[in-house]
This record gives C-alpha cells, structure tokens and sequence, in this order.
C-alpha cells in the first residue's frame, strides 16, 4: 500500500475512505507479482519525435571506408554495444566483411565506395570507440570461434558486470547465438544455443565461452528459444530476452521471452530463471511474454529499455511494414502485460531493394531525454550470392544507421 495511503489511515480517516483502501489493497494482493512491479512510476510510453544521429553515421562511414588497413571492420550488422569502465565503447556486430574498402567509382561506374566481392567475411567481430566516440580499432576477427563444424556464433547483448557477485573486479559478458547450417528456409541457420563469453578487462581477451540454454532437443526448430537479444539490469536483476525463429516458418512475427539472472551470475547457467507464463522457474519451458505470432510480437531481433518504472521494447512491425517501419510495446514489468504496438516509425533506408532489421538501444551514448537507436540494411534477394555482390558494390549498405528518440511520458 502507497506510504501516503498509509499515513491516512493511521491519521484515522472516515470509515468510508478505510473501506475503499482495504478493496484496494485486497485488489493489489490478488494481482499476481508482475503485474505489481513498476509502481506509480510506470506509464504509457510512445516515440514522440525522431532524427537521424548524423554524428554516428558519419563516424561509422569514415572508419569503414577508410582504406589504410585490410584486417578491420568495414560492414555488418547485429550492431550491439556496452560502454567499459575506462569510458570506452565495445561494438559488436555478427556477419562482418572485412578487406579493403575502394573509393568511387565502383566497377559499374557507380559512385559508390566498393569492396572486392571475394572480400574475407568472418561471424562475428568487435570495434573499439575511444571515449571521445572516434571508432579506433577493430579486435582480431573472429573474436568469438566457431564452436563445432558447420557452427558460429553471433555475439548479441553485452554487460559490464562483476566476475562473481561482491567482487570488485568487473568484467564484460556477452551473449552468444550459437546458431547450425540448414537448408531452406533456415538461410541464416538453425537455431541451437544461447552461451555467455567473459571478456577480460581492460584487454578485452575472450577468458571462457559456457552454454547456458541448448536447443538442440526442441523438435520445432521454429519454436526454439535463443536469449540475449536485448539485456536490462533492474535492481540486483538482469532480464534478458529473447526470441523464437516463427518467421523463419512463415509466421508474420515471432514470439518474445524473458529470463532473470542475478547480477555478476551471467556466466553461470544454474542461476539462470525462465519465465513460465506464471512463474520463474530453473527448469522447463519458456513462455512467451509478448506476441501472438500474427498482428503482435517481435522480429527476430528486438530490443528493451528501461523508462523510470515503465519497460519499452523496440521492433520491427509485423508482416510487410517489418521491413521498413519501427513500432514500440510498453510493459510496466518485463513479463508484461505488454501494451501496443503503439504508433511506429519509418527510418530512412538506402535507394536499392533493402529492408531495415534488428533496432537495437544504445544506452551509452544516451541520456538527457534522448535514446540513440540504431538498425541494420541488407540487400533483399532470394540468393546469398546476389545479395553479396550488391553488398560489396556499395559498401554504405550493409552498416548500421542510427536515429535519436524521445519518448512521451504517459
């Protein structure tokens, strides 16, 4: 019950308003838990106003194009990122081309920075911005090794986090998809397993990877459960979410999930919950949070932010606005209920036959009211070879985009 509630009723209140506050806290208890979380603090919250952030743009446009050096980052996408303690920024990114990047005109007479299509494409790689926001240096490629032939890993959310709880000494953990080669519609693999990795700091060497949550027993590889999408700490908590594959089986969207682990505990899987539909429990099946897998749910990839007492997830839309538009769903706890989609927004896309995917928050390089969003371009084509050479003929295509939100308070 609210303090101030409280101290009405001890300052003897009329019998009449005692009532209404006793229906009141009967209500509140009966209410299950997570529906409670978030307080008089939670509210509807929607995109008020939006720019694209010219300042990142254009530093990812100058690291990537610069053609000094044949071993760092010049495209990809997954884009995720944690500030470390020295105030730098870790980027991760999933598919990376890698090579030399040629000034314009391409090959096709097109004035377009290119690469050469036969360019080293690794799974996953990591850049290093200064605390100034200049992009510096990209970590030898891949930083993450495959795991098993014919396997890789996507590195997805990240957390500075202390190596064992009540210990001073931090590290960085971050989320891996581990993901296996299948055929038709599994064109960007099958999902297998969600593992952390520890980063070392502040060298940032990959110290261990452990696999928190297989897959490999889910028969419905569409209904298979990959978590680390998007992380948010709350209190001594940090909720990860993740994902089904229902658009790789041709449902409009996919279902969203939630699991908890204590902070400083990423790294271990016995201290990992999952979110049943009803309870937290170490064992069993996720249930899904949000999502009905026709007009509402998530992209393969979304992203969660915290607003005072009110969760905001970011995705693409449902159905055929999921490859140009950006809607929001608002939840006062991060098992929901979730609200929405609220309004959407469209971002700029390159000219071509692309589609924009995977918004992802960057809380640190937001603040004062603005939240800095990024998301993904590729090339649309039924064919991986197509799509690559459209890549490499126009590498501005493949690289993130970033736009600055502000949101309403409900």
């Amino acid at each position: 019950m609210p303090d101030d509630a409280r101290a009405r009723r001890q300052a003897g209140t009329g019998l009449g308003l005692v009532l209404a506050l006793v229906c009141a806290a009967l209500l509140l208890t009966a209410l299950p838990h997570h529906e409670r979380e978030g307080g008089g603090t939670c509210g509807e919250r929607t995109v008020t106003s939006w720019t694209g952030d010219t300042a990142l743009n254009t530093e990812f446009t100058r690291y990537g194009d610069d053609p000094t050096r044949t071993d760092d980052w010049t495209g990809g996408d997954g884009t995720h990122s944690v500030r470390v303690p020295d105030g730098r920024v870790l980027w991760l990114f999933s598919d990376t081309y890698l090579g030399q990047v040629h000034g314009p005109p391409n090959p096709a007479g097109e004035s377009y920075a290119w690469r050469d299509p036969s360019a080293p494409l690794v799974r996953n790689s990591a850049v290093v911005m200064s605390r100034s926001g200049r992009l510096e240096s990209t970590l030898p490629a891949p930083l993450f090794p495959d795991p098993a032939p014919n396997q890789w890993r996507w590195p997805v959310a990240a957390r500075v986090e202390p190596r064992s709880p009540g210990s001073s000494e931090q590290v960085v953990r971050v989320l891996l998809w581990t993901r296996t080669t299948g055929a038709y519609p599994w064109i960007y693999g099958v999902p297998t397993a969600t593992e952390v990795a520890t980063l070392s700091l502040p060298d940032l060497r990959v110290e261990g990877i452990v696999r928190i949550l297989g897959q490999e027993q889910v028969p419905d590889a569409s209904r298979r459960v990959l978590f680390g999408t998007t992380a948010v700490t709350d209190g001594d908590w940090t909720y990860v979410f993740g994902g089904d594959d229902a658009q790789a089986a041709s449902r409009p969207a996919s279902q969203a999930y939630v699991a908890r682990v204590p902070l400083g505990r990423l790294d271990r899987p016995s201290a990992w919950e999952y979110w049943d539909g009803s309870a937290w429990t170490a064992r069993g099946t996720p249930g899904a949070v949000l999502g009905d897998g026709r007009g509402t749910g998530v992209g393969s990839a979304f992203t969660v932010v915290r607003d005072s007492g009110t969760y905001v997830l970011f995705t693409m839309a449902a159905g055929t606005r999921g490859l140009t538009t950006v809607t929001s769903y608002w939840a006062c706890a991060p098992t929901g209920p979730w609200h929405g989609p609220t309004r959407g927004f469209s971002p700029p896309l390159p000219q071509g036959q692309v589609a924009a995917y995977n918004p992802q928050a960057h809380p640190a390089l937001s603040g004062g009211g603005r939240l800095v969003l990024s998301y993904d371009v590729n090339w649309l084509d039924a064919t991986g070879v197509s799509a690559q050479a459209n890549l490499s003929r126009n590498v501005s295509l493949y690289r993130p985009r970033f736009v600055t939100l502000r949101l309403s308070r409900g």
